[in-house]
């Protein structure tokens, strides 16, 4: 029998497939983002970041080691649970809904590699942009990483098979009201599974009007982790700064 979830992201990122499908990400590349980040943003030392669906961990762990104060926060128990290993004084990972505000002030809030625009409902989306401007404080940046709606969708592979730890994925990707979506199926001891993602299709002109909605102020755009000028036809990443 096929496993399948209406709320796909409180099921698909808890599984263990979903870390073993993902597991070759480049660490190096998301590295050299935080040193770009941090440095850009004159972030100061042992400065207080919240990772925002920080999944099990990979830039807070970084960002802790250029010793800024690092909270994790994911919906996945999972994740959190398994990040928990490395916690220590001035790292920590907490289970939270990014919808809700986290009830502490930072200097960033950081949400990467395109954990927006997973909700079932359209409101959340800016109730997330104004829980994450509840968290900055006085002096404090948000960062959105997301991806570049116009490059994805010239550059979309609509069906891939990837074979990792010996379990064949079968891909399918599409674009329907409004979404872009990923079929994920495969066979693991006999049983079968299936499971989608689900991200809004948000261009900048959506998020900028999300961002007024919220009361907040876009302030620089990148297209890339080397925070090169964005560019809407080539540059693979929106990454948006604001406060």
């Amino acid at each position: 029998m096929a496993e399948d979830s209406l709320e796909w992201f409180t099921s698909w990122f808890d599984t263990p497939f979903y870390h073993i499908l993902y597991k070759d990400r480049d660490d190096a590349e998301a590295h050299a983002f935080m040193d770009n980040l941090t440095n850009y943003l004159n972030i100061p030392e042992g400065g207080a970041i919240l990772d925002l669906a920080c999944g099990k961990g990979r830039h807070s762990l970084y960002l802790n080691t250029l010793g800024y104060d690092v909270t994790g926060a994911d919906l996945s128990e999972n994740s959190i649970d398994f990040a928990k290993q490395f916690e220590n004084t001035h790292l920590r990972f907490k289970v939270h809904d990014m919808c809700q505000p986290f009830n502490q002030q930072f200097d960033a809030v950081f949400n990467l590699f395109t954990s927006f625009g997973y909700f079932e409902h359209d409101e959340d989306n800016l109730n997330t942009i104004k829980a994450i401007k509840a968290n900055l404080n006085e002096t404090g940046f948000g960062v959105i990483d997301f991806m570049n709606l116009d490059f994805v969708l010239e550059n979309l592979v609509m069906e891939e098979v990837k074979v990792v730890d010996g379990i064949t994925f079968f891909l399918k990707r599409y674009v329907q009201d409004g979404y872009l979506y990923k079929d994920i199926n495969f066979k693991h001891k006999e049983k079968e599974y299936s499971f989608h993602e689900r991200v809004k299709a948000f261009s900048l002109s959506d998020f900028e009007t999300l961002f007024e909605q919220a009361g907040v102020y876009l302030l620089d755009i990148f297209g890339d982790y080397k925070l090169n000028k964005f560019r809407p036809e080539t540059s693979e990443r929106l990454v948006m700064i604001f406060k």
